[in-house]
């Protein structure tokens, strides 16, 4: 049952690729770039991965995002991730990334966009995976700081990818980001955002209505909000809690992905 259930196709829909630096590859890479990291041992870090907040799991995950540095290391990250996964009956992914992570340590986002994408397509050629790559803006900066990240990308790297997100600490409303998810439609580009984690699900209503998102990243709160369930189901926008509810048959049907 287990080797059938490993061979079946299967889609990753929400994958943040900085989070799947492992301990042992985080090692390597800070060793690489000559960056002296908080743990004495690879063990110290499988231990504080034991995170009991969304805020303690965050400064995990920009400590590990410290130790990469050049296009070799984002493709050694993304390639680490699409092996294992191919590995486990995986066809499709959708990844997300968070430029501003790394072009605030002097990273530029070409260096970022290109390792990552070179190695989802190697992926694509040699493992057989579809690739969709979204753009997330960090929450907890500004929307200045996020609108010069997307002319940065669009400006040079627009072909690579197909959507902008937001993520990060739920700090302050999706309408923060209001333009800047009108500059990224009128460039074609889709939208997604996390909301009603941290937040109400007002935040999930603001992502609809202001950010016009395809899909709802978390949407947990969205069970405190019944007019709230039922639009997302009657639009088909894509909530893991509405799945939730949807497997305990309190409705019918929910839409899946773009």
């Amino acid at each position: 049952m287990i080797e059938f259930i490993r061979q079946l196709p299967k889609a990753e829909l929400h994958l943040h690729i900085e989070g799947s630096l492992e301990p042992e590859l985080m090692f390597e890479l800070a060793e690489r770039n000559k960056i002296k990291l908080p743990y004495d041992s690879i063990e110290q870090v499988k231990k504080a991965y034991q995170f009991d907040s969304l805020q303690s799991f965050l400064d995990l995950y920009y400590q590990g995002a410290a130790v990469l540095c050049t296009e070799q290391d984002f493709y050694d990250l993304t390639w680490n991730y699409l092996e294992k996964v191919a590995a486990e009956g995986v066809v499709h992914v959708e990844v997300f990334f968070d430029p501003q992570t790394h072009t605030e340590r002097g990273v530029v986002i070409e260096t970022v966009i290109d390792g990552i994408y070179h190695a989802l397509e190697d992926a694509s050629k040699s493992l057989g995976l579809t690739f969709c790559l979204i753009l997330c803006f960090l929450r907890h900066l500004s929307a200045a700081s996020a609108m010069n990240t997307l002319e940065s990308a669009i400006a040079t790297r627009r072909d690579k990818f197909i959507a902008c997100g937001l993520d990060s600490s739920e700090l302050g409303s999706p309408e923060k980001f209001k333009e800047v998810f009108e500059v990224a439609h009128q460039h074609g580009l889709l939208a997604v955002a996390h909301a009603g984690e941290e937040g109400p699900a007002d935040y999930i209503w603001q992502a609809i209505n202001l950010l016009k998102v395809k899909r709802i990243d978390h949407g947990v709160r969205c069970i405190e909000d019944p007019k709230l369930m039922d639009y997302l189901l009657e639009r088909q926008i894509p909530s893991m809690r509405a799945r939730e509810r949807q497997a305990r048959g309190e409705y019918s049907e929910v839409g899946s992905d773009f």
